[in-house]
């Protein structure tokens, strides 16, 4: 079984660390950097899998797979001076950090493939984008829920910039629960109907032979109330405006760094 090391333990690396080793038959060995010691320490814990390496080197000595998980202006002091051997396989998961500064920085032949994983692939339920398409790596994320290859670095920064909304896309939901709480339902039981509407909501995204905007359509009636908060709200120029902000993002994703 392929060995599997964590440069850089923060949310992300948590969450496949905890989808590759929790409730899983055959969990793969991890080795985890010492950085973000409470969680790497937590981690090494809860599953006899995964193991806190003394350093970064070690990390990369004891795995097939590195996945460098670094903050981008932690980059250069996390990783300067470690020696990747060409046979083994890195995945990038720094935001805006080419796969030629890397190598750079790195000086290795190793191939190189960048991934936007999500939190939810810790329940090994989301597809995570690579770019370029790579056996190892598919294979990797398909234990956490999929991969989704894309064919070239611009796909794959769109998409990116997509991957950057779920947190305003959560912000909407906590939105609509203030907005009743004001309007006299207690928080509580605002919170609660919120989150349960669209949990039920969201599992009709599991129909993925209907596109997106056929199953937006099937949430409304012509006149009726959703359709009213959709086109009186989420209008043109509210839509132009996401247009905007996604290729404001798009751009600085798309700069050398």
């Amino acid at each position: 079984m392929e060995r599997i090391g964590f440069i850089g333990v923060g949310e992300i690396s948590k969450a496949m660390v905890e989808g590759l080793s929790d409730g899983t038959q055959e969990a793969p060995p991890i080795s985890l950097s010492p950085r973000n010691a409470a969680t790497a320490a937590d981690l090494a814990e809860r599953f006899p899998n995964a193991l806190v390496r003394k350093d970064n080197q070690e990390v990369v000595d004891h795995s097939d797979i590195v996945l460098i998980a670094l903050r981008r202006a932690d980059r250069h002091d996390a990783l300067a001076g470690l020696r990747i051997s060409a046979e083994k396989t890195i995945v990038n998961v720094i935001p805006g950090v080419a796969a030629d500064e890397l190598r750079r920085l790195l000086g290795t032949d190793a191939p190189i493939v960048a991934a936007i994983p999500l939190p939810t692939v810790r329940e090994r339920g989301s597809v995570t984008v690579i770019y370029p398409a790579h056996p190892v790596a598919e294979a990797f994320f398909d234990r956490l829920g999929g991969a989704q290859p894309v064919p070239d670095e611009t796909a794959y920064n769109v998409l990116s910039a997509v991957s950057s909304t779920v947190s305003t896309y959560l912000a909407y939901l906590g939105a609509l629960a203030d907005w009743a709480a004001r309007n006299g339902v207690p928080q509580e039981a605002a919170d609660r109907y919120v989150r349960s509407l669209f949990q039920g909501v969201n599992r009709s995204l599991g129909e993925e032979s209907k596109p997106l905007q056929a199953i937006a359509a099937e949430h409304e009636t012509p006149g009726g109330s959703n359709e009213r908060i959709r086109t009186t709200w989420f209008d043109q120029a509210n839509g132009a405006a996401l247009g905007t902000a996604l290729d404001g993002l798009l751009a600085d994703l798309e700069q050398p760094h």
